[in-house]
């Protein structure tokens, strides 16, 4: 591979460089004959935007990867319980801690090493690639009779769950129309909820039939494999081709998910952004210092922000919240899951009419007043029935208002902000900050909530919260209607 790559750079170079010049020529001549104004993600003003309907089954086919995230996310939840004791560890909280955490590790590697596969072997071969894994670690899982192997598949699938959502984000950014790309953009959270709520509705018969937590395993062979199947029918991402000095399939891809008529435009459009040094391999160091590192810090302080604000914690917490409340868990799961499908929806639907920053910073100012109502709840002047009812509500609000934009907008974001030379690295970068502090809320979350009780731990959670919303005001850039070649050029700054 590494061989061939060389000479293909090597017979790429100045073909490819005469036909960037090409392009341009051709770019000028379009606008002199006023075919178009104004050129976004290939769209001509007076060409109109692209139907969104070609790229459609293409993001969907991505979204399977969001799908099996959220299904592994929370297979778990409802079968921990017969998977201890089939497995002979019932009531040790270290081994079902691991069985949970193990995935998370499985994910920060799979989410660090993400961005150089993405760029290594295409998109379209990362999500295969994704794919994989799962397959083995759920059949793993599936099929052992020790928690050594649990772990093992665990691993696995948690590799897997790494890979997906940058790829993910990565590739519906680069295939879909401008025009509806924030929408697109939230599929993968849509994806995610329906995956999480799948499997909290397969898994409800695992306490009284027996073995069937291993059902709940093998269930999520099948969109696995359907992501590895379907992705080889899918286009390739124009921008990855582009950059690799492939402008021919570029084209094609372009034509595919745009239509032929957006075809020379969107050329133009990644020529114009294109600085002529996107063969060369990105180095860490060029991420943590140099003109990029604003950028990172942005994305990374963003994610990290979504994880304090203690979503995680409240939907491994919620069920407990509940059972206080008299709601017996597998109602609070379902309570939990519409609340959060219903404000990804929403999200949906607002996100390229009022825009990512609207979404987020309304989503962390709603997450601390809704983290307010459960302090208030938590507070000795509430009394019992009420207090319960309150927090339980409080819940639900944080849940909502995390799906409106924490939740589904930084990722679309970071894709969007991140230029094409570094674009998908930086994206595992900051996936890999989210696998860490997650792993650090789930691991201290309880211990913490034993020593600090739940008045001072919301309050910090809703301080972080503020801290957001604060962050995103000074910092975030509005991407709404932008393509991302414009996006970039207004961005980076200029060496």
């Amino acid at each position: 591979m590494g061989g061939s790559d060389l000479t293909m750079r090597g017979r790429h170079g100045d073909a490819f460089s005469t036909y960037k010049r090409n392009v341009l020529r051709d770019y000028v001549n379009f606008n002199k004959d006023g075919a178009s104004e104004h050129l976004l993600n290939g769209v001509g003003k007076d060409l109109g935007n692209p139907s969104w309907r070609r790229s459609l089954p293409h993001v969907l086919v991505a979204a399977l990867s969001s799908l099996l995230f959220g299904y592994h996310l929370g297979v778990v939840n409802e079968t921990l319980e017969s998977i201890s004791l089939d497995l002979g560890f019932n009531g040790n909280a270290l081994a079902e801690g691991l069985v949970v955490s193990t995935c998370l590790g499985g994910a920060f590697v799979g989410s660090l090493f993400s961005g150089w596969i993405a760029d290594g072997v295409g998109r379209r071969r990362a999500f295969q690639l994704c794919a994989l894994p799962m397959i083995i670690g759920a059949l793993m899982s599936a099929a052992t009779n020790d928690l050594w192997g649990m772990l093992l598949g665990r691993l696995f699938v948690g590799t897997g769950m790494g890979l997906g959502p940058p790829v993910a984000a990565l590739y519906v950014a680069e295939v879909s129309p401008t025009s509806v790309r924030g929408t697109f953009g939230s599929f993968t959270q849509i994806a995610t909820c329906l995956g999480l709520m799948g499997s909290l509705f397969i898994g409800i018969p695992a306490k009284e039939v027996a073995n069937w937590w291993r059902v709940c395993f093998v269930v999520s062979v099948i969109p696995a494999v359907a992501l590895a199947l379907l992705m080889q029918f899918c286009a390739e991402s124009p921008h990855w081709l582009f950059k690799r000095g492939r402008a021919a399939e570029a084209e094609t891809e372009f034509e595919k998910i745009l239509g032929g008529v957006y075809v020379k435009s969107a050329m133009a459009e990644l020529s114009k952004a294109d600085r002529g040094d996107e063969v060369d391999t990105v180095k860490l160091s060029e991420l943590l210092y140099g003109r990029y590192f604003r950028m990172i810090f942005i994305g990374s302080v963003l994610f990290a922000l979504q994880q304090l604000s203690g979503i995680n914690a409240v939907f491994y917490f919620s069920s407990s919240v509940f059972k206080s409340a008299g709601i017996p868990s597998d109602i609070a799961n379902i309570c939990v899951g519409i609340s959060n499908l219903s404000g990804s929806v929403i999200a949906m639907i607002l996100m390229d009419k009022l825009g990512r920053k609207v979404l987020l910073l309304g989503s962390f100012i709603g997450m601390a007043v809704s983290l307010g109502i459960q302090v208030a709840a938590a507070s000795s002047f509430v009394s019992g029935s009420v207090s319960s009812y309150m927090s339980a509500a409080g819940m639900l609000l944080v849940v909502l208002a995390f799906s409106l934009g924490a939740g589904p907008v930084p990722g679309l974001l970071l894709s969007e902000i991140f230029p094409s030379r570094i674009r998908a690295k930086a994206m595992a970068f900051c996936m890999a900050v989210h696998w860490v502090i997650n792993f650090f809320v789930g691991l201290l979350f309880l211990q913490l909530l034993e020593q600090l009780g739940p008045k001072v731990l919301y309050t910090i959670f809703a301080t972080f919260c503020l801290i957001g919303a604060a962050f995103v005001k000074r910092n975030v850039v509005e991407t709404k209607g932008k393509s991302l070649q414009e996006i970039e050029i207004a961005l980076l700054p200029q060496e």
